[in-house]
Formats: C-alpha cells, sequence, structure tokens
C-alpha cells in the first residue's frame, strides 16, 4: 500500500535509504563508496529538514503500515531519493511508487521526469522508458562516485515510450 508522507516517518525512511545504500547499493558500488555515499543514517531531524523545500514524499508500506521503501520527488519533476529494503526489492514495491510518482506529475502537467541513478537503478529506470544523457562522476567525502543522469518525456498524459 502506499501512502503520503508522515513525520513520524523519519526515522523509519533514513534507515531505509542507508540500509539501501550499503546492501543493493553494493552490489554496484565498493564499499568505500557506500560508506561515502551514506556513513551512517541520517537523524529524523535532517531528514525532515531536507524535506522542507515542498517535495513529496510517498511511502510504501507493509500490513502494518511501516514503512519499506520511498520516493522523493520535486514539482519539476525532478526524482531526488528512491530507496527500498532490501528485502522488498524486486517485489514491485519500486514500480509502484514510480508511477503513482509518475501519475501525479502527469496530473500536475509536468512534461518530463529527470533523475541521477545510482549504478544500480538505471535499468528500473530503462524499463520504465527513462533514457540515460549523461554519466556524472563526482566526489563525496573525497571517495569518487558516479551516477548517471537519466530523463523521460511525458506528453499529454501518456510516457512517450507508451505512445
Amino acid at each position: 500500500m502506499l501512502r503520503p508522507f508522515r513525520p513520524s516517518d523519519a526515522k523509519e525512511l533514513a534507515a531505509i535509504m542507508h540500509q539501501a545504500v550499503h546492501i543493493i547499493g553494493a552490489r554496484d558500488c565498493t564499499p568505500e563508496q557506500c560508506k561515502a555515499w551514506s556513513p551512517a543514517p541520517c537523524l529524523p531531524e535532517d531528514y525532515m529538514k531536507r524535506i522542507e523545500d515542498g517535495r513529496t514524499v510517498v511511502v510504501a508500506v507493509a500490513e502494518d503500515d511501516k514503512p519499506v521503501a520511498l520516493i522523493e520527488f520535486e514539482a519539476k519533476g525532478h526524482i531526488d531519493c528512491f530507496y527500498c529494503y532490501s528485502h522488498f526489492a524486486s517485489m514491485g514495491v519500486g514500480r509502484a511508487l514510480f508511477r503513482d510518482a509518475q501519475s501525479r506529475a502527469i496530473a500536475a502537467g509536468v512534461r518530463h521526469l529527470t533523475v541521477e541513478a545510482s549504478e544500480a537503478a538505471p535499468r528500473f529506470f530503462l524499463r520504465e522508458g527513462f533514457q540515460s544523457t549523461a554519466r556524472r562522476v563526482f566526489q563525496r567525502r573525497g571517495v569518487t562516485i558516479h551516477n548517471y543522469k537519466m530523463e523521460k518525456l511525458l506528453a499529454h498524459g501518456i510516457s512517450i515510450r507508451d505512445a
């Protein structure tokens, strides 16, 4: 089930993000890159500060209403964070979150979606109709990391790929 973010979710979402980096991300990144990317889960108050910019946060929850995955997207169609507990990966949770975000973007008149996808994520985004436009290399905490700038064009309520 999907639902909007609640402030009480902040601690769990920080844990999801950290665990995903160190388990899912570790499939494609070195231990040094994972540690530079997420040395520790952020504090709930730090998570709350990062989402003060008005971004939409949607969470996927288990039957007990505990968050298991999240997506954060900004009003102009940029997907900033998209993480899932590793034991919920490949179960359709990410697809449900992404398609919900995409539907919200279309309803808001957004014409294209963008994301900077970590090494593990392009496979997912390519299946959802994104194109990779650039490989980006950057430093985080003194460690070289890369990701992929990707975008998906939307038109008239249907993605270009589906037209």
